[in-house]
């Protein structure tokens, strides 16, 4: 019987690539309302999990749930939004139209003043939305990106390195953000090679390394097993380097 307190399970997940194993009998649960950061090295199958999850790549084995609809019905996603690693959107497109066409395919109709209001929450000119994406830089197009995901009123974002392209200061606005989403009782997976952030947001970091799950768990737990003081060296140490 599905948790009804989950947003999103694996069980007994697998997937290869020929001979390499991206992971084997992968056991996850993320909960309803809660952060959890999936950290791992470059390589260790971190947006291939992703990519199973939305249904990009097939599992060899067992299955996925995601509010405890199977996640290859295309229904499962319907409370879903996603922001990939690598986001390049088409650049012909002015920001306002990339915007409305993104938030017409999440069903989301919010108006100007709460478009406007994102934008400045993130810290993004609202006069770019006249502009072409193709002459945004790396960071005001990672901020469109994330301004749509966060006005889509979605339950469960899935967000991959979202911090990728973004100065300081973007960086700790779009952390505002989150937190109110978590204030909001929204349910957030992501990925980030900053395991500092990962320590500010989580309630759960799950290490994903050599095809499993080495620590599922609060930052601090894994702070206290490896009995270190930094987590990037309590990371090293859950990782066996």
């Amino acid at each position: 019987m599905a948790d009804c307190n989950a947003a999103l399970i694996f069980e007994g997940a697998a997937k290869s690539f020929g001979k390499s194993v991206v992971f084997r009998n992968l056991e996850l649960q993320v909960d309803r309302g809660s952060f959890v950061g999936l950290a791992g090295v470059n390589g260790a199958g971190k947006t291939t999990l992703i990519k199973c999850l939305l249904d990009f790549c097939a599992l060899d084995e067992g299955r996925i749930t995601i509010f405890g609809v199977p996640h290859v019905e295309s229904r499962a996603r319907a409370r879903l939004a996603y922001l990939p690693e690598r986001f390049n959107p088409p650049g012909f497109l002015r920001g306002w139209d990339f915007l409305n066409f993104s938030l017409n395919l999440h069903g989301a109709d919010p108006d100007s003043a709460a478009i406007f209001e994102m934008l400045e929450e993130l810290g993004l000119d609202r006069d770019v939305l006249g502009k072409p994406v193709r002459a945004f830089s790396k960071g005001m197009a990672q901020k469109l990106g994330l301004a749509a995901c966060f006005l889509s009123g979605k339950d469960f974002l899935v967000l991959d390195e979202p911090m990728s392209g973004l100065d300081p200061k973007a960086r700790a606005l779009v952390k505002t953000r989150l937190l109110k989403l978590k204030d909001a009782g929204k349910t957030l997976l992501f990925t980030s090679h900053s395991l500092s952030e990962m320590c500010e947001l989580c309630d759960r970091l799950v290490v994903l390394h050599e095809g499993k799950l080495n620590f599922p768990g609060a930052p601090d737990r894994l702070l206290s097993i490896s009995q270190r003081q930094g987590i990037e060296r309590a990371f090293l140490d859950c990782i066996g380097a």
